[in-house]
C-alpha cells in the first residue's frame, strides 16, 4: 500500500509539472489571440495597453527569476550554465527554463521511485509559486480590468460576457489559493489545513478583489484619463508603506526595492502580508482605507454616469444596484476572511517548518562560528549550529523562512 502512494504521489508530481507549463503556453497563446483581435477591431490604444502588460509583467518576472538564480543558494555547475540562465531571462525565458526544470526533476524523481534530489524540485516549486502570485497581479489583474473596460464601454454585458467575467475573476483567486497551498507545505501534517479552508479562502478573496476590480473598470469606463493617476498615487503610498515596514525578502537593495514595488501592485488589488508582526492592525487598516478607496472610484463612477452625456447611453443594469451588489459581496468577502482566521488558519504558535523535509532540515541549522573563551582565557574557535529562526539567513532559505512566517502570522 505505500507503494503505491508513493506512487500516484510521483505521478501527480508529473502531472502538475506538465499542466504548468501547459497553461504557461497557453497563456502565451491567449495573449496572442486576445493582441490579434484588439488589432482586428482597430482598437489600437487598447491593444498598446495589452502589450505593455505583458512586456512589463513579463520582464518583472525574469528579473525576479534571474536575481534568484544569482543568489549564492543556488549553485550554477559551470560557467556555462550561468551564460545560458542569463541568455534565457534577456529573452524573456527564464520562467519557462524553470517549468522545464520542474518537469525533468518530477520525471526523474518518477523514474527512479525516489524523493526529488537536494530539495530542487521544492526550490523550483515554491519560487514558481510566488512568480505565479506576481504575474497574477503584475498582469492578469489588469488584463481583467481592461477586458472588463471594454466590455461596459461597448454595452456587450451578456450571458456570456458575466460568466467570463467571473471566470477571469475566479482563476485569478485560484492563483492566490495555490499559493496558499504552497505554504501548506511548512506545516507539519497535524497541522495542515483541509480542502474546507482552501475552499474558503478560495471564496473570500473572490468575495474581496472581484468587487475590487470591477470597481476599477467602472472607473475607467467613465474616467479613463484619470485611472493612471489614481494607479501611480496609490501604488505610490502602497510602495512606501512596504518600506515603511521594513520588508526583507531580498539579497541587494534593489531587489528588496523591485519587492516593494511588485507589493504595492498586489496591495491595489488583494492584501497580502509582507511581515510577522502586527499584521492584524496592518490588515483592517489596508481594508479599511481600501474600502473607503473603492467606495470613491465607484462614487466618482456614479457621479460621471448621473450626467447628462451618460444618460444618452445609459447601462442595462441599475447603476444603484450594482453599487449595492458590489458592497455586499465586499462585505461577505470580509466576513468570510474572518471565519477563515477565526476556525482555519493555524496560529503563529503553531507555525514551523516540517522537519521531515531533507532540504529544509538541512537549511534550518548551518554551522556557525563563534568566539568562546576557553578555561586557560585564551580565545579560541569553536563550531556550533544556530537554528535558522535566530540567525541572518540567504537565499531561497530567507525567502521560503520569510514568506512562511508571514503567511502563517
Amino acid at each position: 500500500m505505500k507503494t503505491d502512494i508513493s506512487f500516484w504521489s510521483r505521478a501527480s508530481g508529473v502531472a502538475a509539472s506538465s499542466l504548468s507549463l501547459i497553461l504557461l503556453v497557453w497563456n502565451v497563446a491567449a495573449n496572442v489571440w486576445a493582441v490579434v483581435s484588439f488589432h482586428q477591431e482597430q482598437k489600437y490604444f487598447s491593444m498598446g495597453l495589452f502589450l505593455f502588460l505583458i512586456l512589463s509583467s513579463s520582464m518583472l518576472l525574469q528579473a525576479f527569476s534571474w536575481l534568484w538564480y544569482t543568489e549564492s543558494s543556488e549553485k550554477m555547475d559551470s560557467d556555462n550554465e550561468v551564460k545560458l540562465i542569463n541568455v534565457l531571462h534577456v529573452l524573456q525565458l527564464g520562467v519557462f527554463y524553470r517549468c522545464f526544470r520542474m518537469l525533468e526533476l518530477s520525471v526523474i524523481s518518477f523514474k527512479q521511485k525516489d524523493a526529488f534530489p537536494s530539495g530542487d524540485a521544492e526550490t523550483l516549486s515554491y519560487d514558481l509559486s510566488t512568480l505565479g502570485l506576481f504575474k497574477a497581479f503584475s498582469e492578469s489583474a489588469p488584463q481583467i480590468v481592461l477586458m472588463m473596460t471594454n466590455i461596459i464601454q461597448v454595452q456587450d454585458l451578456q450571458l456570456f460576457t458575466v460568466i467570463k467575467i467571473i471566470s477571469s475573476l475566479s482563476s485569478l483567486s485560484f492563483t492566490v489559493l495555490s499559493y496558499h497551498r504552497s505554504m501548506c507545505t511548512f506545516l507539519a501534517d497535524k497541522c495542515k489545513m483541509g480542502w474546507s479552508s482552501s475552499v474558503l479562502y478560495f471564496l473570500w478573496n473572490l468575495c474581496l478583489i472581484g468587487p475590487r476590480v470591477v470597481s476599477v473598470s467602472l472607473f475607467a469606463s467613465e474616467l479613463p484619463c484619470y485611472i493612471a493617476a489614481h494607479f501611480l498615487s496609490l501604488w505610490t503610498l502602497l510602495v512606501l508603506w512596504a518600506w515603511w515596514q521594513k520588508t526583507d525578502f531580498m539579497e541587494s537593495k534593489a531587489g528588496e526595492w523591485l519587492y516593494r514595488a511588485t507589493v504595492g501592485i498586489i496591495w491595489y488589488f488583494s492584501w497580502f502580508n509582507v511581515v510577522s508582526r502586527s499584521n492584524r492592525h496592518k490588515a483592517v487598516i489596508y481594508h479599511v482605507v481600501m474600502g473607503m478607496d473603492t467606495m470613491l472610484l465607484l462614487g466618482l463612477w456614479w457621479w460621471k454616469r448621473s450626467v447628462e452625456s451618460a444618460r444618452l447611453c445609459p447601462l442595462p443594469i441599475n447603476p444603484y444596484l450594482i453599487i449595492a451588489l458590489l458592497v455586499t459581496i465586499y462585505v461577505i468577502g470580509v466576513l468570510l476572511k474572518l471565519v477563515y482566521y477565526w476556525k482555519f488558519h493555524p496560529k503563529h504558535a503553531d507555525f514551523h517548518i516540517n522537519k521531515k523535509d531533507k532540504m529544509l532540515q538541512e537549511q534550518c541549522y548551518e554551522t556557525v562560528d563563534t568566539r568562546e573563551e576557553k578555561p586557560d582565557n585564551e580565545p579560541g574557535l569553536i563550531l556550533t549550529t544556530a537554528p535558522l529562526s535566530q540567525r541572518t539567513a540567504t537565499g531561497i532559505q530567507k525567502r521560503m523562512r520569510n514568506m512562511a512566517e508571514n503567511f502563517y502570522c
